[in-house]
C-alpha cells in the first residue's frame, strides 16, 4: 500500500541504471479490443516516449508541519536540459529510422511556465536537425481528446514522465487495455529493463484470472531490442493467433484463465 517496493525496484532501477528512455507502444491486434467504434489495426499505432528518469518521479519535495492543520506539502518536478533533450533526440531518431513522418510532443506549458518551457525550447532546436521529419506540439489535454478522436494521426509522441505515464494508459484502452500494453525501460547506451505497462495486480494474484499478453508482448520487445527480430515477430504472431481465435482472457471477452492463454500461445511458437 505504501508503494515502498516501487521507490526500492522499479524506479531505482530506472534512476541507477539511467533507463531514460520508457517506450510504450500502442498498437491495436484487432478492431474488437477498441473501444473507440470503427478503429482498426491500422488507426491505432503509434508509439510514445516517456522522459523516464526526471520530473516530479525523482522524489524532491518534502513536508511543513506534517500532520497538523497547517500541513504543507511540496513535490518537485525536475526537468535538465540534458534529460529533456535525449529523450526528443530519442524520438526523433525513432521515427527517422522507421520513416515515420511526424514527432509529437505534449507539455503543459502554458500552465507548467518553466519546466515545460525548456521542453518546448529544446523541441524546436532538436527538431531543426530532423527537416524530414514534421514537428508537432499538442497541450496534454489537447492530446488526450486527440488520442481518442483521432489516434490514426499519431506516429511518435515524446512527453515528460507524468504526463507520459498518464497518457500511455489512456493509450493501453485503444489497443484492448492494460492486459496489452507492453513497455521497455531502455538505456541505448547501457542495460535495458523491459516490463509490461499493468503492475502487479494483487487482488487477482494467484487467481488465473490476469490477461499474460502484455508480459508476452514485452519479452517479443526485450527479444527485437537483443537483434533477435524473428524470434520477436514469431511470439507476436502467435499472440495475434490468440486474438483472433478468441483464445484469450475475460477481459478481452474469452473464457480462459492465465495458464491456459499462455499454453495456447506457447504451443503456436
Amino acid at each position: 500500500p505504501d508503494m515502498a517496493h516501487a521507490r526500492g525496484i522499479l524506479l531505482r532501477c530506472r534512476f541507477e541504471l539511467d533507463l531514460y528512455v520508457n517506450f510504450r507502444p500502442v498498437r491495436l491486434i484487432h478492431e474488437k479490443l477498441c473501444p473507440v467504434k470503427n478503429k482498426r489495426p491500422e488507426d491505432v499505432d503509434f508509439v510514445v516516449f516517456r522522459e523516464n528518469t526526471e520530473g516530479p518521479y525523482v522524489g524532491a519535495g518534502g513536508f511543513l508541519k506534517k500532520n497538523t492543520p497547517d500541513e504543507v506539502a511540496i513535490q518537485e518536478s525536475i526537468h535538465t536540459r540534458k534529460g529533456v533533450e535525449r529523450i526528443i533526440r530519442a524520438a526523433f531518431e525513432y521515427a527517422r529510422l522507421h520513416d515515420l513522418p511526424r514527432v509529437t510532443m505534449s507539455d503543459k506549458a502554458n500552465v507548467l511556465r518553466y519546466g515545460h518551457d525548456l521542453w518546448q525550447r529544446v523541441f524546436e532546436e532538436v527538431g531543426r536537425a530532423y527537416p524530414d521529419i514534421e514537428k508537432e506540439h499538442f497541450y496534454i489535454d489537447a492530446l488526450a481528446m486527440e488520442m481518442i478522436r483521432q489516434p490514426e494521426h499519431f506516429h511518435v509522441i515524446v512527453t515528460e514522465n507524468m504526463l507520459g505515464d498518464i497518457v500511455t494508459d489512456l493509450g493501453a484502452i485503444l489497443q484492448g487495455g492494460l492486459g496489452m500494453a507492453a513497455s521497455g525501460n531502455i538505456n541505448p547506451e547501457g542495460i535495458s529493463l523491459f516490463e509490461p505497462v499493468h503492475g502487479s495486480a494483487p487482488p487477482i494474484a494467484g487467481k488465473n484470472l490476469a490477461n499474460p499478453i502484455a508480459a508476452i508482448l514485452t519479452a517479443a520487445m526485450m527479444l527485437d531490442h537483443l537483434g533477435m527480430e524473428a524470434e520477436a515477430e514469431r511470439i507476436e504472431l502467435a499472440v495475434k493467433q490468440a486474438v483472433l481465435e478468441n483464445q484469450v482472457t475475460e477481459d478481452l471477452g474469452g473464457t480462459l484463465g492465465t495458464r491456459e492463454v499462455g499454453d495456447f500461445i506457447a504451443s503456436r511458437l
